[in-house]
């Protein structure tokens, strides 16, 4: 969980960088919104590429290797990032880092569900974005810090989201996902690798022994990719897609843009990062409110009820112009889409099974990325032409659709073994 958690920590924190740097570079490289916007969306084209290829990759090779393999790749991008020379070089370097970024991401939390048994994952998925939910407003301190003191400081923002790259020296404490060691066939491993878990569980633990396991998955049908949109699997996939388009939009809407909107609005750079950093210190205590609930009741509803939260403490935040209602209603906001995100997170590999359980998270995923390689320029749109408030108002109605898509179409997953 630990190593989960640090490569989540740079993996949130860099997903972030650009919003904090952009009002810095809009000043020295002269960029528009619109180009910030432009920027903003070759970043989510590459995370719809990697979301695809990271799952279906996963789905082959295995969660262990996809993952050490993902997170070298998004930190060596994130690092090509401090080097670019004008706005075609950071496109392109934002795009590869999307890529990674997001193979990252739909790896991981795989690789969680997996590993943990059905009363605990969800809490699973909630504790390792507590402590990687930091990463954002350490790295907003990171830029606050560095950007006013030197012409090139941005560039160290995007270095420190590179230090996920140490993560194969401790490769060694990671085991593959017993599950999929089965759909190859590869049993004696599987049972290696659970006898290896139990037996650290019971040293951890103190315990003798350790409860049951649930009920054992059926023979593998030997499914494939194209099954996601069969007759089976495709009002899944089509359900998760609506839910990830539309909350892809919400969440980039609101973290992405906050610092360069504030700034627009003629508040300073670096008092318009500090009110962000204020704000995102909200993110881990909305993972710990996900810590707490879960599991305790059916997720598809709680999903609908955090993204109403969401959607109606947007519009308020909006509506703000104080910095003491800003900084609250923005912590609210924070708070709220992190109890939403690793709810979410849970929810979606528990909605396919194990051979295309990575694949399906991918593609819903990934589809929620390709939309919001238009979200940004629909956002610069709505501020040029319709002003500050008409962007929180669209925002809160992505949320809405979430809550409506979630509650009529998703199944219940509650407690339910992973087939």
């Amino acid at each position: 969980m630990w190593l989960i958690a640090y490569v989540y920590f740079f993996e949130l924190g860099d997903l972030n960088n650009f919003g904090f740097v952009a009002p810095e570079l809009r000043v020295q490289w002269g960029m528009s919104i619109s180009t910030v916007g432009l920027v903003t969306s070759s970043a989510f084209l590459g995370m719809f590429v990697g979301a695809i290829s990271g799952g279906w990759i996963s789905d082959r090779i295995g969660r262990k290797k996809a993952l050490l393999l993902t997170t070298v790749c998004f930190s060596v991008f994130s690092l090509l990032n401090a080097c670019a020379w004008n706005v075609t070089g950071l496109l392109v370097s934002r795009f590869l880092t999307g890529i990674g970024l997001s193979a990252m991401t739909v790896v991981a939390i795989t690789y969680i569900t997996e590993m943990f048994p059905a009363n605990k994952r969800g809490a699973y998925q909630a504790w390792v974005m507590v402590i990687g939910l930091f990463g954002i407003p350490l790295s907003a301190l990171v830029a606050g810090e560095l950007i006013p003191r030197a012409t090139y400081g941005w560039r160290f923002v995007f270095a420190f989201g590179g230090l996920a790259i140490l993560l194969p020296l401790f490769s060694g404490m990671l085991e593959e996902s017993p599950r999929w060691f089965e759909t190859q066939g590869r049993d004696a491993e599987a049972d290696a690798v659970l006898d290896r878990i139990e037996a650290r569980s019971m040293r951890d633990s103190g315990s003798t022994k350790l409860p049951p396991p649930g009920p054992e998955p059926t023979a593998t049908l030997h499914r494939k990719f194209s099954d996601l949109f069969s007759a089976t699997y495709l009002p899944r996939t089509l359900m998760l897609v609506g839910v990830f388009i539309f909350q892809t939009l919400g969440l980039f809407g609101f973290m992405a843009w906050v610092p360069t909107l504030l700034a627009a609005r003629g508040f300073p750079v670096s008092k318009s990062l500090l009110w962000v950093c204020l704000m995102y210190f909200g993110a881990p205590v909305g993972a710990l409110i996900a810590v707490a609930i879960s599991d305790r009741w059916e997720r598809k509803y709680l999903i609908a009820i955090s993204a109403v939260v969401i959607g109606a403490f947007g519009v308020m935040y909006g509506l703000s112009t104080g910095m003491i209602p800003i900084i609250i209603l923005g912590f609210c906001v924070a708070m709220f889409i992190q109890t939403f995100a690793p709810l979410l997170y849970a929810y979606t590999p528990e909605c396919f099974p194990t051979e295309i359980r990575n694949s399906g998270s991918g593609v819903a995923y990934g589809a929620g990325r390709l939309a919001n390689g238009f979200g940004p320029l629909l956002i610069a749109f709505l501020f040029t032409h319709y002003g500050y408030k008409s962007v929180f108002v669209y925002i809160a109605l992505t949320w809405l659709m979430v809550a409506i898509i979630v509650t009529v179409f998703g199944p219940k997953t509650k407690g339910r073994t992973l087939a």
